[in-house]
């Protein structure tokens, strides 16, 4: 029986785009012979992954878990897509989510380079991800991938309909203390979108363009001059009250900010992140303090 290579498995999944144990699989039966192996792949209806990546994969579900350490508590989330809710919400697919958060937490896989490359049931998650398209006949793909720890750590999952996996995950990590208003706050991250933690994690040129945008606005709305630095002042606060978790107004009692309500546990906020289903790297917010 001839031996099947890793070369010959990646000739014949470049040429059909079919996932690894597919191809194992049919050259196995084929006894090597690469032509054979891609007829059998044609006939069992699963060339067509490599087709599907050009396709937009922007529904699905957020897988997360908590594992606890010596040092305290990570909360792991990861999204996965697929092109349409119809696959996201089948039992298969939100166990699929669950074995790939399974290895993620298991390999303590903080970015998307170290979870595709994280050690899964077969292969890598890449693998994974890859043998998915073909089982879904549609495309998946990794998308955003979020890692906070601390000794507490709280995580919430929303979920759209209740027929749907979660779309909407937050973290938070707090000391103990703070672990008395971590789930509140979990739910202020998911309805209001925190972009930062403190307004010292806000980036320098991030600041300089609100300034910037403030100056214009109040000299086009014709402002005394002499009065501008104020004005430029409020207007940042109110950006600040907008995108800094400890600064919003509390979602539940808007007489008190996020910050107030850590102070009356005694607790710190340490670092928190939100993932959005179909948002993208871009739109995946998280700080640390």
């Amino acid at each position: 029986m001839a031996k099947i290579t890793a070369a010959l498995i990646k000739q014949v999944r470049d040429d059909t785009g079919a996932g690894m144990m597919d191809v194992k699989k049919a050259l196995t039966e084929a006894e090597g012979d690469v032509a054979r192996a891609k007829e059998i792949i044609r006939a069992a209806g699963i060339q067509a992954a490599g087709k599907r990546e050009g396709r937009k994969a922007q529904e699905g579900l957020i897988a997360s878990v908590i594992v606890d350490s010596a040092e305290g508590q990570t909360g792991y989330a990861v999204e996965l897509n697929s092109e349409t809710d119809f696959v996201a919400k089948t039992p298969q697919f939100v166990e699929f989510g669950d074995e790939i958060i399974a290895a993620v937490s298991k390999a303590g896989a903080a970015d998307k380079d170290a979870v595709l490359a994280a050690a899964a049931k077969e292969g890598t998650v890449k693998d994974q991800i890859d043998e998915a398209g073909a089982l879904f006949h549609e495309h998946v793909k990794l998308g955003q991938v979020a890692a906070v720890s601390g000794p507490h750590v709280e995580i919430y999952a929303h979920r759209k309909s209740v027929e749907l996996p979660p779309s909407i995950v937050s973290l938070i990590a707090t000391d103990e203390a703070g672990a008395a208003v971590a789930h509140d706050v979990a739910l202020q991250i998911s309805a209001m979108g925190a972009q930062w933690l403190t307004r010292e994690d806000v980036p320098a040129e991030v600041v300089e363009s609100e300034t910037r945008v403030a100056t214009e606005k109040s000299l086009a709305e014709g402002k005394p001059e002499k009065i501008i630095p104020k004005i430029v002042e409020g207007r940042l606060n109110a950006f600040y009250k907008e995108t800094v978790l400890l600064e919003q107004p509390f979602v539940k009692d808007g007489s008190k900010t996020v910050q107030d309500l850590f102070n009356e546990a005694g607790g710190k906020a340490f670092a928190f992140a939100r993932i959005e289903v179909g948002k993208g790297d871009d739109e995946a917010e998280g700080t640390e303090e």
